[in-house]
């Protein structure tokens, strides 16, 4: 099946807004089997929109067309489809009832009730983020059109969850995917490691890079049922897993603080923060995680030195003599919230976030991580690379690793690692 790409938003043509769905769908699409041979953008513009459906339709059996849904005036994709197919739009009773429940007691205007208009023929796609629906529909020519909200977080799971399936009948398959998450390892290094894994047709792995610095392998395999795709996808699976050895933090998971959760839950344990240049950030990463109540005693944000001594027992001295950034005050946040907390784990952090506050003793981006436990205190440096990546990118990093730190433990994995 030959398939093509229509970006719409003119957002798009001015660079307000990069286009990651092309690319998100791009990769989808070569998991999938699927040729991808064109890639259009198209402004906000009934015409020039209804010309590019029109050659579309003409060269290719699978049109995704992403941006252009929605409750504003620019919003013109599904008309313009609408048109250039020959149909006429309805309302649809489930888009309808779907848009009700988005909405429950809040007032909903005649322009939100307008995204429940859908071309005749046209099989919807239910948005569960956001209120525009997708949908798919078939030109008479056989042509398969299939639209799509253009944020990245609605569009993503409406083409994995509600697309996929349909185009799996489509290509008389069954389509089955998995996705092997790591920390540590960068995508370069990683591809190297995964070697010709990457070049096969049927499973196929893909790297991803993800936030955070994280790098994903999606693996997808293609077969008449799912069973079978099942058993051809796994030994490839299992091979990525051994190569890449415990950077893989799990599979099919969502996160590292879902599975650090997960862990302590399963031993009956406690961690507790102390973070000093990340602000809070991995305590609210934590918390993020239904369940994080059973597992997280408190956290602290100790940005003043002040703060690090009265709440943590940080010795003044040991600021005077060392600085705040440095592993024995990091240590020392770490041991200080684990005791006085009482937690099973204790985690310190304490940094140069940037952009500015760096010497050339301490430069920007250098933070130092601590994690206390019953076996001792494991302390770890997050050094700069190249260039500065920004204060909010340190911080992400920082959190991570910490978290990464304590799935080693928990996972009995060594602690200590690039």
């Amino acid at each position: 099946m030959q398939a093509e790409i229509i970006s719409v938003g003119t957002e798009l043509l001015l660079g307000h807004t990069v286009n990651t769905d092309a690319a998100f769908l791009g990769r989808e699409l070569a998991a999938l089997g699927i040729d991808l041979h064109n890639v259009t953008v198209v402004g906000d513009n009934p015409g020039r929109l209804a010309e590019a459906f029109s050659e579309a339709m003409g060269r290719s059996g699978l049109v995704l067309v992403t941006g252009g849904l929605g409750p504003t005036l620019d919003d013109l994709t599904k008309k313009t489809l609408a048109d250039v197919l020959g149909v006429s739009l309805y309302e649809d009773p489930v888009c309808l009832e779907q848009l009700k429940e988005y909405f429950g007691t809040r007032p909903m205007s005649a322009n939100q009730i307008t995204q429940a208009m859908m071309p005749e023929g046209a099989t919807p796609l239910r948005n569960r983020i956001g209120t525009a629906p997708g949908l798919a529909v078939e030109a008479s020519s056989g042509t398969l059109f299939m639209l799509f909200p253009g944020p990245p977080r609605e569009m993503e799971p409406m083409f994995l969850n509600e697309a996929v399936p349909l185009l799996s009948e489509r290509l008389n398959a069954t389509i089955v995917s998995f996705m092997v998450r790591t920390f540590g390892l960068g995508e370069g290094m990683l591809a190297m490691k995964l070697g010709e894994l990457c070049e096969a047709a049927n499973p196929t792995a893909a790297t991803y890079i993800g936030a955070h610095n994280e790098v994903f392998v999606r693996v997808t395999a293609k077969a008449a049922t799912r069973e079978e795709a099942v058993a051809l996808a796994m030994p490839t699976v299992e091979e990525v897993k051994a190569r890449l050895g415990d950077v893989v933090y799990g599979v099919d998971v969502k996160n590292l603080e879902e599975v650090v959760v997960a862990e302590l839950a399963k031993r009956h344990e406690e961690v507790a923060t102390a973070e000093s240049c990340t602000g809070g950030l991995l305590a609210k990463r934590i918390t993020d995680v239904a369940g994080a109540s059973g597992v997280f005693r408190t956290g602290l944000v100790t940005y003043a030195n002040e703060t690090k001594t009265r709440l943590l027992g940080v010795p003044e001295k040991m600021l005077a003599e060392h600085g705040a950034v440095s592993p024995e005050v990091a240590r020392s946040m770490a041991e200080g919230v684990r005791r006085e907390s009482g937690a099973d784990y204790g985690i310190g952090i304490t940094g140069v976030a940037g952009p500015g506050g760096g010497t050339e003793a301490k430069p920007v981006g250098l933070v130092w991580l601590a994690l206390s436990t019953k076996d001792g205190c494991f302390v770890h440096a997050l050094r700069p690379q190249g260039r500065y990546p920004g204060r909010e990118a340190v911080r992400q990093r920082s959190a991570s690793k910490a978290l990464d730190m304590l799935r080693r433990y928990l996972t009995g994995k060594p602690v200590i690692a690039e």
